[in-house]
């Protein structure tokens, strides 16, 4: 196991823009994915403005950003409070096993307390090993199964 890094968790702000670019992209490649970059732009857009309860955080360590997190707090139909979706967290590879994504969890979690979300979810893809290792040990697997709508 490698030495803990010292990390700082913080909101992105405009001026992370090429630094979360290429996180993001990291991110995507990882699950096989592009995307125009008119999603980039507009994207990065809404993590500084917070549209639509959006909302975007940086792991650095001297300056340089190591991972990344996105999350959105939502309504839902099971509880009168919102709840927080992570949708997207990634750290580089040279960052894992360093308490980088457990960092950016954290402050996720904390984001949703402080705002009195009823919970935090997420999803992750089966063959995330190295994911799951570290979400199994900061939340319940779930025995629900995602579909998506047929093209």
């Amino acid at each position: 196991m490698q030495p803990r890094l010292s990390v700082v968790v913080r909101a992105v702000v405009a001026a992370d823009e090429p630094q979360w670019r290429d996180l993001w992209r990291a991110y995507l490649a990882f699950y096989e994915t592009e995307l125009p970059d008119d999603t980039y732009r507009e994207t990065f857009r809404r993590l500084i403005a917070g549209d639509a309860g959006m909302f975007g955080l940086l792991a650095l360590s001297g300056g340089t950003a190591l991972g990344l997190a996105h999350y959105l707090a939502h309504s839902n139909f099971w509880n009168t409070a919102p709840t927080c979706y992570l949708q997207d967290l990634f750290t580089t590879p040279a960052a894992r096993g360093q308490g980088v994504a457990r960092a950016l969890m954290q402050a996720v979690f904390a984001a949703s307390d402080a705002a009195d979300l009823c919970g935090v979810y997420w999803l992750t893809a089966e063959t995330n090993h190295a994911g799951r290792m570290l979400y199994d040990q900061v939340g319940v697997k779930t025995p629900f199964i995602v579909y998506e709508r047929a093209a």
